[in-house]
């Protein structure tokens, strides 16, 4: 694997950290529950796939063994993103030396927006048109975060390799 992917990679899972960072304060300050969309998306998936180890239908499995796996894989899902909009943020910068912090981090924030929406609007688990101005504070401003930490990171990252 390329050197500018794998640092892209480390820059993401930065970002990451700084996403959930903000995700969390949010919560404390706002005293609102954590999302259970993530859980869903998991469960909308596992029902298209037919896959019964995330289902407490016909699979043996009681209704909590179900709902803790896909609160685990809701939560690796953000992972996956973030990693990914990484690894091709720092395909990208390979070929695009110079990009400016501002640009950069509205890009990533909007790559790793989409990573998250686009799958739960596509499987009917919301629906991104009827969000209110808090439901899109509530996911832009952790993307924000996650946007300009990978920046920095990543800048940071290939300054020292």
């Amino acid at each position: 694997m390329s050197n500018s992917i794998l640092t892209g990679m480390a820059a993401g899972a930065v970002g990451t950290v700084a996403l959930n960072v903000a995700t969390y304060v949010d919560m404390a300050v706002r005293a609102r529950p954590s999302s259970s969309t993530p859980s869903q998306m998991v469960g909308a998936m596992a029902d298209r796939a037919r896959v019964q180890s995330l289902s407490s239908q016909g699979g043996g499995l009681n209704d909590e063994t179900a709902e803790n796996r896909k609160s685990g894989l809701g939560a690796l899902s953000g992972y996956v993103v973030g990693l990914g909009v990484g690894a091709a943020y720092g395909l990208l910068r390979s070929r695009v030396r110079h990009a400016p912090l501002p640009v950069s981090t509205i890009g990533l924030s909007l790559a790793a927006m989409a990573g998250s929406d686009v799958p739960i609007a596509a499987l009917g688990v919301s629906d991104p048109r009827t969000w209110t101005a808090s439901d899109w504070v509530a996911d832009l401003g952790p993307h924000l975060a996650y946007g300009l930490f990978t920046a920095l990171a990543y800048d940071a990252f290939a300054v020292n390799s």
